[in-house]
């Protein structure tokens, strides 16, 4: 967990890893689930009806996307408004987005691999699998994730680390869970410290359409002090239209300002757009811009403990259990 973690640093800015290019492209892959989950905030809006002609990403637009990122060797970030494996043709995209040279990381359920997927994502080199599970007993499971079933999820994750030894890829295994009324976070990382390489616990976030139901709402960024968001300097949004949104926080795609398809992730990287919404955040003034104003979870972002560092922990983990792939 983060508690002894600085969530702040010095001096803020682009990080060097992300002066060409973002660090992350975060990718709304789909907007199809088969989980009730009440935290979801497409469960809670009617965005997913907004995207009723947009369900999946296009292929043609995924490999656009992944083609570019190859060339900087970003992390491709597959997550949105659904659960990705039901993309039809998700493992044949995300074998492709490695084959170009991009890193990819998978937030999944975990429900939905059929035979051989697991065997194919890993085999590929996916660098991360991202389980949320949300739970560490099935009672708990039944509540926070209705619809799915607690024993394919645990099947899957213990599978997905034993293909990795075996294969000997550098996939690192992930679980995730939201500090969140109702979920005991204490027990889950007693049940899944020992399986997976890194348990990540997230704050509960609102993403401005949940009601607020965190069982810790400690400050990582205190409100008062205006620190920048490190969003706008390491991640670049895209939605399954090729729209460009300021901030994965808009999950609507509301303050959408380019599109992929005609210019390209670079040129927006570096366009007026994100140069006008980096200078009022470091400028103290990120609260001028509307959507940073009335953003509920800009005190939950960090500095330091961010995914980089949860991939740097689930690292350390695999060689201290001596896991090959390391």
């Amino acid at each position: 967990m983060a508690s002894d973690v600085k969530h702040t640093r010095q001096e803020y800015g682009i990080r060097e890893e992300a002066q060409d290019f973002p660090m992350m492209v975060v990718l709304s892959f789909i907007y199809v689930c088969n989980a009730g989950c009440p935290n979801c905030p497409y469960n809670n809006s009617d965005i997913r009806e907004d995207y009723a002609d947009a369900l999946y990403m296009p292929d043609d637009l995924f490999k656009r996307i992944a083609d570019e990122c190859g060339r900087y060797g970003s992390m491709l970030r597959i997550s949105g408004g659904g659960e990705p494996m039901l993309h039809p043709n998700a493992v044949e995209l995300l074998e492709y987005a490695k084959a170009q040279g991009a890193k990819v990381g998978l937030i999944t359920n975990g429900s939905a691999f059929a035979e051989g997927d697991l065997e194919r994502l890993i085999a590929a080199g996916v660098d991360a699998l991202e389980f949320s599970v949300d739970a560490g007993d099935a009672e708990t499971y039944a509540w926070a994730r209705p619809g799915l079933d607690w024993d394919t999820l645990n099947d899957n994750v213990r599978q997905a680390v034993e293909i990795r030894n075996r294969l000997g890829s550098p996939t690192r295994v992930v679980v995730s869970a939201i500090n969140q009324e109702g979920v005991d976070v204490a027990e889950v990382e007693a049940h899944w410290s020992p399986i997976a390489d890194k348990v990540q616990i997230r704050k509960y976030l609102t993403w401005g359409y949940n009601e607020d139901h965190s069982a810790d709402a400690t400050a990582y960024l205190p409100p008062e002090e205006r620190i920048p968001c490190p969003w706008l300097f390491e991640r670049f949004n895209i939605d399954s239209r090729g729209f460009a949104t300021i901030c994965g926080e808009d999950i609507a795609f509301a303050e959408k300002f380019a599109n992929v398809h005609e210019r390209s992730i670079k040129d927006i990287w570096h366009g007026p757009e994100f140069a006008r919404l980096r200078e009022l955040h470091l400028a103290g003034k990120g609260h001028e811009i509307p959507i940073c104003a009335k953003c509920p979870d800009w005190k939950y972002r960090s500095w330091e403990y961010n995914y980089w560092k949860i991939m740097r922990d689930a690292d350390a983990v695999k060689e201290s259990r001596g896991s090959v792939g390391k």
